[in-house]
């Protein structure tokens, strides 16, 4: 059995323009479907956040109505009940990436928050992207990657192509006028080519061994690439 990094915000809001706190966290269903993807395929799970805070999901990713109704909400929850890798998190900081098959960041707006500017992130990423090991990273955990930078300021992800949460599904989510800076332009600046699919729709790009999701929706089969990279 092998070990998958999840790598999870510990951020619980986002700071906005105006300076409100957005309560977030990470997205349940990012988090959950690779989770069952992967121990379904035999492999295990450790969570790595920074400073080792317990992660909080986001509650407006518990509803029914971004779960497909309330069966899936619930089973949402379930599986969220039991993920008990969550409650006992490593450091980022700790972390040995030789211990690992693979790396898997799950989004949320928390990202926005904490990993953007994590500089233990930041290095991991790099570390994870040279090694050639899997890498995957869904819809706001891509701002992580803004992070990942050399010591001449360039992002080592620049030239890549990735799949992100982007500006027109902030902007139906409720949040492009609000937020502080909006993810796809972020890493366009960095020098990051987003590829944008379909509103909402499951999009996921592969690059080398970089695999990244647009949205939650994107989460399981982001997942399922993942274990194809690891057979």
């Amino acid at each position: 059995m092998s070990k998958i990094l999840f790598v999870v915000t510990g951020a619980d809001h986002w700071t906005l323009a105006d300076g409100t706190k957005h309560p977030t966290g990470f997205w349940a269903e990012e988090a959950v479907a690779p989770y069952l993807a992967f121990t379904a395929a035999g492999h295990e799970i450790v969570v790595a956040t920074p400073g080792a805070v317990v992660p909080v999901v986001d509650r407006g990713s518990l509803a029914p109505e971004v779960n497909g109704g309330q069966e899936g909400a619930d089973r949402v929850a379930e599986v969220l009940a039991g993920f008990d890798e969550l409650r006992t998190p490593v450091r980022i900081e700790d972390v040995d990436l030789d211990d690992y098959a693979a790396v898997f960041y799950p989004g949320g707006h928390g990202p926005m928050e904490d990993l953007a500017v994590d500089a233990d992130s930041g290095r991991l990423l790099t570390l994870a992207l040279e090694s050639g090991k899997p890498l995957g990273v869904v819809c706001h955990a891509p701002a992580a990657l803004l992070a990942a930078t050399r010591a001449d300021g360039t992002n080592v992800f620049a030239g890549y192509e990735v799949a992100a949460f982007t500006n027109e599904e902030e902007a139906q989510a409720g949040f492009a006028d609000r937020a502080k800076w909006l993810l796809q332009d972020r890493l366009t600046e960095a020098g990051v080519n987003v590829l944008v699919g379909e509103p909402w729709a499951p999009k996921v790009v592969v690059d080398r061994n970089l695999v990244t999701g647009q949205n939650p929706a994107s989460s399981a089969p982001l997942a399922a690439e993942l274990l194809r990279k690891l057979a």
